[in-house]
């Protein structure tokens, strides 16, 4: 296009509003607000090392979905404009390259500080040329024959074609020359050798598996002359949509889903990532082969291609010196709503009860369901599932269920982002036990996270109703904060009965009296309870906690809101596109993030203050794919005890001068200033949680009161005159 046409065009399209901004620079400010906890010296050294994990992994998700999507509307014939930043897909993409190789850089930095403060508490990855004879000897039998057997190396000439790259697989490439030609040497590593080979001796000297081939690529290509090597890795664009998977229309859901998992592995290139710099010869033959432009190249000096090692690293330290560089161990408590000797199901029965992950424990919750799967009053056990870990008492639970004759519904999410695979081998377990399993739709992924038990005593019917913001994941409920309410109220439990039936029949336009339900009774009236505040001016409040905030509606009705003089205060840990202090529009807005310990994910909408106050809890970020592409679930608080605690949950947060970010007008985001007695949010939920449950622990063992006889009462009496 020329430059006077690609103006030309820029002049035709719609205005983004002064106050928003593109998501996917959002995001990579959420993510490099990730990489500062790797940065932070106050954090400790292997939990360093985990954030730069969590980084790594992130970038990599970012780029096969976010990225991958942006390529595929780029192709299109009139590819759409973003609302937010005026952008197209292409010009967004340019902007995401040229935030992300800073990143890059940025990590390297990091990854060396964190590397150097390792070595001295005695783990280090050396290098080749740090190895002594005796180690050197070592790895040259450990290559010969643990190594060795089990590579699949290959050349791509005129009679060996370029394979398939498996994304995010290590690969050593190596330009190879014979007889004046040039080949193209490819020596996967394998994916059952382990990431890291220790030294003998001192247990905590290591090199990267990938490393070590690095160097013995030279041995295994020892016909050619080695022109110059790297290792590198592919992303591949993993955006996958049942629309594109021909179906004859009576193809089980299921298999549809399979075909597609297998279609993934085989998409587009989006990303090249090498460990070494190459030449433009040798970077020139990736582009031609992978269809990649030389902005798709990334080059990661310091850090690895793959971090999940982290993990594990600290295991080769003594326990001793492994704690002091770890966070100290948290376990989840009993929750503090949860009277001392009594069930979750019968405590829920008298009063709405909360549980708060990851300081309060999920096990109550698991033992409910292990209890309504052996309670002959009840009838039926309904849950949707969107998530689940690879072990899951839940489903033993709920398969225990169904196998005692109760009528179990689990409505299973197939296409849950990477857990696809997971939750089918999830739903054909449920299915040979008894359950009856829903897909739910094709057009809608259902995220809520809402459970109801049916019992049926002395011929009355009574609900018992989970609402949560956080998938059924036992391992994940130890690392995200969550809320989940456990209710016997009969509204909210006919809603949910109403919910359930309304699934099985496929019916999206039911109606609730409760419930806020996306997609089509959710988004409506969260713009209605805003309207109240705005109605209400500078008397008005909203505080609203999420994940993400993309919703164009919400966000001009946010700005409305603004302008009327209602005080907005918004914690987001991820995407904003709406930005706060823009002068004539959102001057009224606050918004911080927090990234710490636990991944901050729990949703609370809060409208209104005092006894006006009207809350809600939900599965729904205010993102457009969840307000108008999904099934969301948003549950009323009526419990002032329950109230109460979401309020403790949120003024800390607010309060954190530790972790908290304050987002500038200008997308940017700036620590607190930290204060005398710093506050971190976290570190007090936990200190809370520990304090109530000893508290409850010394109030369950303290001895019963003596009771008083009536002749003592008389005498004591008798003296007080």
């Amino acid at each position: 296009m020329s430059e006077k046409a690609e103006k030309n065009g820029k002049a035709g399209r719609p205005k983004a509003p002064a106050y928003t901004q593109n998501r996917e620079l959002s995001w990579l400010q959420f993510n490099a607000r990730v990489m500062e906890e790797a940065e932070d010296e106050s954090v400790p050294l292997l939990e360093r090392m985990k954030f730069l994990a969590i980084f790594t992994s992130n970038l990599d998700e970012f780029f096969m979905i976010r990225v991958g999507s942006l390529g595929d509307l780029a192709e299109m014939n009139k590819p759409p404009i973003d609302n937010k930043s005026g952008l197209t897909p292409a010009e967004q993409l340019q902007k995401i390259y040229a935030a992300v190789a800073p990143l890059y850089r940025r990590r390297d930095r990091i990854f060396s500080e964190v590397e150097k403060g390792l070595r001295a508490q005695g783990l280090w990855q050396v290098s080749h040329g740090d190895l002594t004879p005796e180690e050197h000897k070592f790895l040259r039998q450990y290559f010969k024959t643990m190594i060795e057997p089990v590579l699949s190396p290959q050349i791509v000439d005129t009679n060996h074609p370029f394979p398939h790259l498996e994304g995010k697989m290590l690969y050593v490439g190596v330009l190879l020359a014979k007889k004046k030609s040039e080949v193209l040497g490819l020596l996967p590593v394998p994916a059952s050798l382990p990431p890291l080979v220790f030294l003998p001796g001192d247990q905590g000297r290591y090199l990267l598996m990938e490393t070590v081939l690095y160097e013995y690529a030279d041995h295994v290509f020892s016909m050619y002359d080695v022109l110059e090597k790297t290792v590198f890795c592919v992303t591949r664009n993993a955006d996958i949509y049942l629309d594109d998977e021909p179906s004859d229309g009576d193809e089980d859901l299921r298999r549809k889903m399979e075909k597609l998992l297998k279609k993934r592995r085989r998409l587009a290139v989006v990303r090249l990532e090498l460990t070494r710099p190459i030449s433009d010869h040798f970077s020139a033959y990736f582009q031609g082969r992978l269809h990649i432009g030389s902005e798709q190249i990334f080059v990661s000096r310091k850090a690895p291609l793959r971090l999940e090692y982290a993990y594990s690293l600290g295991s080769r330290l003594p326990e001793e010196r492994r704690a002091a560089l770890s966070d100290p161990p948290f376990s989840p408590q009993r929750p503090s709503m949860l009277p001392p000797g009594k069930s979750l199901m019968a405590a829920a029965m008298e009063r709405d009860i909360l549980l708060s992950y990851p300081y309060e424990s999920m096990e109550p919750f698991l033992q409910m369901i292990r209890e309504a799967s052996r309670d002959p009053n009840v009838v039926s056990i309904r849950i949707t599932i969107y998530r689940l870990a690879r072990k899951a008492k839940l489903v033993e639970y709920l398969c225990a269920a169904a196998e005692n004759g109760k009528d179990v519904t689990v409505l299973i999410e197939l296409r849950a982002r990477f857990d696809e695979q997971n939750n089918i081998d999830w739903s054909e377990r449920l299915e040979e036990a008894g359950c009856r399993i829903i897909y739910g739709f094709e057009d809608y992924k259902v995220h809520s996270k809402i459970c109801l038990i049916t019992r049926v005593d002395g011929g009355q019917t009574r609900y018992i109703t989970q609402v949560g913001t956080g998938n059924y994941n036992e391992k994940t409920a130890e690392l995200y904060t969550d809320v989940s309410l456990v209710t016997s109220s009969a509204s909210i439990g006919a809603d949910a009965a109403a919910f359930f039936s309304n699934m099985a029949l496929a019916d999206l336009e039911g109606s609730y009296s409760r419930l806020l339900v996306a997609p089509n009774s959710l988004k409506g009236p969260i713009l209605k309870l805003m309207d109240e505040q705005i109605a209400l001016g500078s008397r008005g409040r909203i505080f609203l906690k999420f994940n993400s905030l993309t919703d164009i509606d919400i966000i001009h009705k946010l700005c409305q809101a603004s302008q009327a003089g209602v005080q907005v205060r918004m914690i987001v840990r991820g995407i904003c596109c709406l930005l706060p202090g823009v002068p004539g529009y959102t001057d009224n807005v606050t918004v911080k993030s927090i990234v710490g310990r636990f991944l901050e994910h729990s949703r609370i909408y809060v409208f209104g203050q005092g006894e006006n106050e009207k809350m809600y809890i939900s599965s729904a970020d205010l993102m457009t794919r969840n307000t108008v592409r999904r099934v969301e679930v948003a549950c009323p608080i009526d419990s002032p005890q329950v109230r109460a605690r979401l309020r403790e949950i949120l003024d800390l947060m607010w309060a954190d001068t530790v972790k908290a970010r304050l987002l500038r007008g200008d997308g940017c985001y700036d620590k607190l200033n930290r204060t005398d007695e710093p506050l971190c949010a976290q570190e007090r939920l936990m200190e809370l949680a520990l304090e109530r449950a000893q508290a409850a622990a010394q109030a369950e063992a303290a001895p019963a009161p003596v009771q008083e006889s009536g002749w003592r009462r008389f005498l004591r009496r008798l003296l007080n005159q």
